[in-house]
């Protein structure tokens, strides 16, 4: 099978990606052929965004083998602004400056062509879970999913759900096997009425041996105000995305450590309320998402959600449309007089 592979994390890091090569070498290792673009930097919570105004300039990553190192899969390579000669048989994946939508167009019609058709879009694994109404309707992994199944493509969003930032190499390889045999699973027995699966893979141990459920997703709010901190006007330059993202997979951690019954404190992303004032005052605004919201708003759920299944250890697969479907019941004209 050819399978496309995007993500929202960007090409392999420690810090900010470090799933994919796992992924891409498991599929391959299974003789899938895989093909890879990625965004060149980090892209999360940006959905199905194109950039528009801006010509996409593409460069060239290629991984080292994947080992051990330290106690962690390496995420090494080299990136390069020209690609390698015609008849080179060293791995190379594609980035580019723009979104994980954006990459699956480029991916699905402008590359790959020697390769055969495309079988299937993979989006993911993604750092972190994509469970919940909330965290799904900004997901950039979701995203490149959606843009794929619009284009008349399956596609498969994956995403793996941290509850530590150990990067345990036995228990990201366990995730991949797993996530490895369900898409091929997903794939030979798709949904005709699903244009999509998102699907949420825990790192936890032994997770082949756990059950894989098919779930719907948890419709969830932010209940506890804005997703952004406001903050003093530094003197430096603002944090950088990684930098950003960095703080958000701790905060993340925390609360993925206290739903597996393991100490930790909340976010602290407490934000003032009320501006209370005639005039502005200038200030800076840091994105800093309430995790809180989302795990309080699992554990008040019913069973058989996204969010209540991987909170349990199971992996979760939820068919999706990609469409805003209309509510129904709604007819005739409005008049407001």
């Amino acid at each position: 099978m050819h399978i496309f592979i995007t993500n929202d994390d960007g090409p392999p890091s420690d810090q900010s990606s470090p799933y994919i090569h796992s992924l891409v070498s498991t599929l391959q290792s299974a003789g899938h052929t895989v093909s890879v673009v990625l965004p060149h930097t980090q892209r999360s919570w940006i959905g199905k965004a194109h950039l528009v105004g801006k010509s996409i300039k593409p460069s060239y990553f290629r991984p080292a083998p994947l080992t051990t190192q330290n106690g962690r899969l390496s995420n090494t390579g080299t990136i390069s602004n020209r690609p390698l000669p015609e008849g080179s048989q060293e791995e190379e994946w594609i980035l580019v400056d723009s979104t994980p939508a954006s990459c699956v167009q480029i991916g699905l019609y402008h590359y790959f062509k020697s390769r055969g058709p495309i079988d299937l879009v993979v989006s993911g694994p993604n750092y972190g879970r994509n469970s919940t109404a909330v965290y799904s309707l900004s997901s950039g992994t979701i995203g490149g999913a959606m843009e794929a199944a619009v284009c008349g493509f399956k596609a498969i969003a994956l995403s793996y759900a941290f509850f530590d930032r150990n990067h345990d190499p036995d228990i990201i390889s366990g995730a991949s096997a797993l996530s490895a045999k369900l898409i091929q699973y997903l794939y030979n027995n798709w949904d005709p009425n699903t244009h999509l699966y998102s699907v949420n893979v825990p790192l936890v141990e032994n997770v082949g041996q756990k059950k894989i459920l098919f779930t719907e997703m948890l419709q969830n709010q932010w209940r506890s105000g804005s997703c952004f901190q406001e903050i003093e006007v530094p003197e430096e330059e603002d944090q950088g995305p990684e930098e950003v993202e960095a703080a958000m997979r701790k905060a993340e951690e925390r609360e993925g450590r206290k739903e597996q019954g393991r100490e930790g404190t909340e976010s602290g992303y407490d934000t003032p309320t009320g501006q209370g004032h005639l005039r502005y005052t200038h200030k800076h605004f840091k994105w800093a998402p309430r995790f809180k919201d989302v795990y309080q708003s699992v554990e008040e759920s019913e069973p058989g959600n996204d969010g209540w299944a991987v909170a349990r250890g199971y992996t979760s697969v939820t068919p999706l449309r990609a469409n805003f479907m209309h509510v129904g019941g709604f007819k005739g004209e409005i008049k407001l007089d």
